[in-house]
């Protein structure tokens, strides 16, 4: 898809790059898989059943559980009349759009395809951005869509996913159906069990580290190619400070039930207090993006 969003390649070149390394590990995955179970079928065909799933399900996954639903022009025409006008600039098809009504603020995008891409925003975003803020976050949202990181992100967490789910399965059946068992293939049943675990363990640690990687990378990325389509990195760098400050007024419960989704957020939905998201955040801290900002902001300066 060609719009008017500049090509990153550096972007493109880290999408690759961790796709590439992620194919390998899985390989040595579904190897792995394989040689403990002994039984390709099963596992190949849990893992073909698994990605179709995300990979064609992931728009509707996304809306169900953040409670979002797709919303029409009459409904919310000040919404649609602000990415009419960014994806006109942008020369690009414009997302479907939906909107959450909850009071964390906040905005992702997701789809398997720039057809199919959603454009989500909450009701406690609008709330609190004026007009050239919300345009600035949804000029970022777009850029995510005309790149197709949200699609790699939708593929490359599929693994982790998958190796979460199996080291899941792996310890309850353990924990649950393994009591029973006496003697020598109970042990032996035991001991795969735990190998599944320990495999599954590690393919989940490498797969977390390099799209964490790549969605801090991802998120700068974003910021800049919407500050250049708005021409205003003031207004994207005045929503990031709003948002970041509103989202630590969040109940704390709230916080935790929507980290799950912080790769796609606009600003991650971070709890207060030591936690994994914090030690490996899917963005970059706040201070690293508005600097980046008031770089364009002074770039823009001197070329006008």
């Amino acid at each position: 898809m060609r719009t008017r969003f500049r090509p990153d390649h550096q972007l493109t070149a880290r999408m690759l790059v961790t796709l590439f390394l992620l194919a390998l590990v899985y390989v040595a995955f579904i190897v792995a898989l394989v040689v403990l179970i002994k039984s390709v079928v099963i596992v190949v065909a849990i893992a073909a059943a698994l990605l179709g799933v995300q990979f064609w399900f992931s728009d509707r996954i996304a809306l169900y559980a953040m409670g979002a639903r797709i919303v029409t022009a009459q409904e919310e025409p000040h919404l649609h009349g602000m990415v009419d006008r960014l994806c006109a600039t942008a020369d690009m098809p414009k997302p479907r759009v939906a909107v959450a009504d909850t009071e964390l603020p906040n905005a992702f995008a997701t789809g398997r395809s720039t057809k199919r891409a959603v454009l989500c925003v909450t009701t406690g975003l609008t709330r609190r951005l004026d007009t050239e803020e919300l345009e600035g976050v949804l000029a970022h949202e777009l850029s995510h869509v005309a790149h197709r990181d949200v699609v790699v992100m939708t593929v490359a967490s599929f693994l982790g996913v998958v190796a979460g789910l199996i080291a899941r399965f792996a310890f309850y059946s353990g924990l649950f159906g393994g009591g029973g068992r006496r003697g020598r293939d109970g042990q032996q049943i035991f001991l795969l069990i735990l190998a599944v675990m320990a495999v599954s363990a590690a393919v989940y640690a490498i797969s977390f580290l390099l799209i964490r990687a790549l969605s801090r990378y991802r998120e700068l990325a974003a910021d800049r190619a919407g500050a250049m389509l708005t021409g205003r990195p003031s207004a994207l760098a005045s929503a990031l400070t709003k948002v970041s400050g509103e989202i630590s007024q969040i109940p704390t419960r709230d916080l935790r039930a929507a980290e799950a989704f912080n790769a796609f957020f606009f600003a991650p939905a971070l709890a207060p207090g030591l936690s994994l998201s914090s030690l490996m955040s899917t963005h970059p801290t706040l201070q690293t993006r508005l600097d980046q900002l008031a770089g364009l902001s002074t770039e823009l300066e001197q070329t006008s």
